[in-house]
């Protein structure tokens, strides 16, 4: 199986979402995803259960047909997302669970590889960052055919601060976008590097201005639209010649999960220490 697979629609419905907002704009083929996770803005199992029914919804509906980018984005001012759920993976440590575990990065790894293909169908799939983007935030928006950062952004791979790695797809895509050895270099040394210096290094593909973003998505658009033929063959050449698997990242979750059933108590320590820090973020 080399990419996860959609069921049909079922519960909740669309204007039930409590932690995303869609935004359907039929003139340009484009729809935006806000996030507003809660009680804190990381990678809630009701964010990720949420984005995965909308992503069904534009599968299976007609309606959607016209749908040709869709963009991520956050309504937390300053944040776009801050990574793993943190005090649920302390939880699910501390009782040795798993089983609990493992459903949490394949819940993660199934939205994530959707988007990196595009739904399965022809759709461009895009990441607007304003604000801070670190663990699983910086790797779903890696995961998306283009990423634009607004100047201020600051992203950042944290998770060996408490002796771990993100394990949802940061080395596989990282390093097909960048090289391995840069890749490594991202998710070992725990820096938040800013979107320039991203920039730079060919993580971030447009970097905007602040309060530019929505902007710099506009006229993203409006560029592929002009090639969008040549521009989505080129995508798809270069997927081909060096494919991201459902299977590579499967196993490397696996690997993820028993490395956190490893941790110790001083780990998952300095994961509620970061918790705390997350929570002040939007106080």
């Amino acid at each position: 199986m080399n990419v996860a697979t959609l069921k049909s629609p079922s519960t909740p419905k669309q204007n039930a979402y409590t932690q995303l907002t869609i935004q359907h704009e039929e003139e340009y083929g484009l729809t935006w995803y806000y996030m507003h996770p809660r009680p804190r803005p990381c990678c809630t199992l009701t964010l990720i259960s949420e984005m995965q029914h909308w992503f069904g919804e534009l599968t299976h509906s007609s309606k959607h047909d016209g749908v040709r980018y869709i963009a991520l984005a956050s309504d937390v001012p300053g944040v776009f997302n801050l990574g793993g759920d943190l005090e649920l993976f302390t939880q699910l440590i501390r009782n040795r669970d798993k089983e609990g575990l493992a459903h949490y990065a394949i819940a993660c790894i199934d939205t994530l590889m959707l988007n990196h293909t595009g739904l399965g169908r022809d759709i461009t799939t895009i990441s607007l960052v304003q604000g801070d983007a670190l663990g699983g935030g910086l790797e779903y928006a890696v995961s998306s055919d283009v990423l634009i950062a607004e100047r201020s952004a600051k992203m950042g791979m944290p998770e060996i601060l408490f002796n771990l790695f993100p394990g949802m797809g940061a080395y596989s895509l990282l390093s097909r976008k960048i090289g391995p050895r840069q890749a490594e270099r991202m998710i070992l040394d725990g820096r938040i590097y800013s979107a320039e210096e991203l920039y730079e290094m060919g993580v971030v593909d447009v970097l905007a201005e602040d309060g530019q973003g929505e902007t710099a998505v506009y006229e993203y658009v409006r560029k592929e639209e002009h090639s969008r033929n040549g521009f989505r063959s080129f995508r798809a050449a270069r997927k081909c010649t060096n494919p991201v698997t459902y299977e590579e990242l499967v196993n490397v979750g696996n690997i993820w999960v028993d490395a956190a059933l490893r941790l110790r108590e001083k780990d998952l320590r300095m994961m509620e220490r970061l918790v705390k820090r997350q929570s002040a973020k939007v106080k």
